[in-house]
């Protein structure tokens, strides 16, 4: 059988890429949705529950988190919206841009976070760490 093209080995990496990635979306949100979240709402928890904003504060400009979880800026603001509805976040105006908007946790969303991280990590260790070892064995 002829040897792969460079081309086709690129497109065959793309698509495993492709395939953990599906697989690991779809098995956080199997794990978190019982604790009424998704793996965006999650990540978007995580992000300000661990990092800290530009300004070395807690409370994040809603482009900061952009930055981190690769979602469009109207499906963060409607995801960050749900959020706040749900206690787990709360919004603020900007004091150095008026149109900015800043996000913080709130005591709910912290202990939220702090519940599920465990699970959320056990996924990624299941599907990145071990996926990835065993998908070494196969090929």
């Amino acid at each position: 059988m002829a040897a792969k093209t460079a081309e086709q080995e690129l497109v065959d990496q793309w698509r495993g890429i492709l395939a953990v990635h599906a697989r690991t979306q779809c098995e956080l949100d199997r794990e978190l949705h019982p604790h009424g979240l998704g793996a965006s709402d999650f990540e978007v928890l995580d992000v300000l529950a661990e990092g800290s904003s530009d300004d070395g504060g807690c409370t994040f400009r809603v482009q900061e988190i952009s930055a981190q979880v690769h979602l469009s800026q109207s499906a963060l603001s409607r995801l960050i919206g749900r959020l706040d509805k749900d206690g787990l976040v709360e919004r603020g105006m900007c004091s150095e841009d008026r149109r900015g908007v800043r996000v913080s946790l709130t005591a709910k969303g912290r202990e939220l976070h702090r519940e599920v991280r465990p699970l959320q990590r056990a996924v990624l260790r299941r599907t990145l760490v071990e996926g990835a070892a065993g998908a070494e064995c196969d090929g």
